[in-house]
């Protein structure tokens, strides 16, 4: 396979990998890839991606707290919505721009 199509493939399945479970194959998937790829891109989307798993799971955990004020409902429901059309983005962008790291906007760099 060549590079830039393997950049793409690893690159999509990153940011894709939510799709697949939303457990630990979801975080284990970017994890595995950040440590064994040593391309660059590939690596930034495996952060990124991890960062936007970790901080979908930070903001789940705060928003079930809030259900006790009501609002934590509809603050549930934005985030599933979000966690379904942002890797989608981001994706799409991995596919059309290869050559760059896809930075998720909003979202704390933990990683």
């Amino acid at each position: 396979m060549e590079d830039f199509e393997k950049r793409k493939l690893l690159s999509a399945l990153c940011h894709g990998a939510i799709f697949l479970s939303s457990s630990v194959i979801s975080v284990g998937i970017p994890i595995l890839i950040l440590f064994l790829v040593d391309d660059p891109v590939v690596k930034g989307n495996a952060r990124e991606s991890l960062n936007f798993h970790i901080n979908l799971y930070i903001y789940a955990f705060v928003f079930i707290l809030l259900i006790v004020v009501l609002i934590g409902i509809p603050l549930l429901v934005i985030l599933g919505l979000l966690s379904f059309i942002m890797p989608i983005i981001a994706i799409v962008k991995v596919l059309s721009e290869p050559n760059q790291v896809y930075v998720y906007p909003y979202i704390f760099r933990l990683v």
